[in-house]
């Protein structure tokens, strides 16, 4: 047998929360309890898990790959336990979804077999393995597992919708945000407007995606740029995605109006944001992924320390 290549796909990683409605066995799994928490799994082994809030974009991105080409992989990269992935791997076939692939680590990090599976792209429920994976360098998100699902008004077409800064973007210029305030900030992007921004965490998937969008297969990708940026700061977004050769279909430039009446009718499979506000909004109207990157979080991250809330 020839072995298997992930060479040229786009892979996406998947914890088990983010593909199928395990909050019930999450809440027995958090009790630190694994024995009950595997005896609920194995007794539940042939029940069929509800869809998660991921399930649709995945079931979409499958929809790339034909008889001929197989553009797209998608691995279960979970903490379960081995007989709690039967469960998820039946959970899989039975909603049609072809997953040939699935690490389990019953509870420890699962983030190091990132690297060996190429992984474009890794969505899961646990803040803590969110964060390892951005710190090793992988576009990753926490999925918002009470996130509105999808809107089926686009069966052939996967939409996706990003923030800029700290996501599509480094954090660079929020950091001058957050230090001396909105005129400066806009004073400095208007002066740094031909010098694009440093790579963001998501930089990397988006290029996958848009690599996946010259395919000639049944399914589509339309993306879009959904931004707190406003003129002139919006000028140095667009030349930064003009340096790096990739255009989006739609950009939103918002000025600090609410992000999530806008997503609604952008109709998204998922939205990606580093701030909470904004993930709150877009969830809910969407699936929505924090990435937990940047200034902001890392502020947050400080006062959580410091038992400021």
């Amino acid at each position: 047998m020839m072995p298997f290549s992930l060479d040229n796909k786009l892979v996406v990683a998947i914890s088990s929360r983010a593909l199928f409605d395990f909050e019930e066995e999450n809440r027995i799994f958090e009790t630190g309890d694994a024995q009950r928490y595997m005896t609920v799994q194995l007794e539940r082994l042939e029940q069929i898990a509800q869809p998660g809030v991921a399930l649709p974009l995945i079931r979409k991105l499958l929809a790339f790959n034909t008889e001929d080409a197989h553009r797209v992989e998608v691995v279960i990269v979970s903490r379960n336990d081995p007989v709690s992935g039967l469960r998820v791997f039946n959970s899989a076939r039975a909603n049609g979804l072809k997953l040939e692939r699935g690490v389990f680590t019953q509870g420890r990090e699962p983030y190091r077999y990132l690297r060996p599976l190429h992984a474009n792209l890794f969505l899961s429920a646990n803040d803590a393995d969110v964060r390892t994976a951005l710190d090793n360098g992988f576009p990753a998100a926490h999925v918002y597992p009470d996130s509105m699902h999808a809107a089926t008004e686009h069966p052939d077409e996967v939409r996706i919708a990003f923030d800029g800064d700290a996501v599509l973007f480094s954090d660079e210029a929020e950091r001058v945000f957050q230090r001396d305030g909105l005129e400066t900030f806009h004073a400095h992007e208007a002066s740094h407007s031909r010098e694009p921004l440093s790579a963001g965490p998501f930089k990397s998937f988006l290029e996958a995606l848009h690599r996946l969008q010259q395919a000639d297969a049944p399914m589509r990708i339309r993306t879009a740029l959904v931004t707190a940026r406003s003129a002139p700061a919006h000028e140095r977004a667009i030349r930064t995605l003009m340096s790096w050769n990739i255009q989006v279909d739609e950009a939103l430039f918002l000025g600090g109006l609410e992000k999530g009446p806008f997503l609604a009718e952008f109709e998204p499979d998922f939205f990606f944001d580093d701030q909470t506000g904004h993930c709150l909004s877009g969830a809910r109207v969407g699936p929505t992924g924090q990435v937990l990157a940047g200034v902001i979080n890392a502020l947050g991250e400080e006062r959580r320390e410091k038992g400021e809330g």
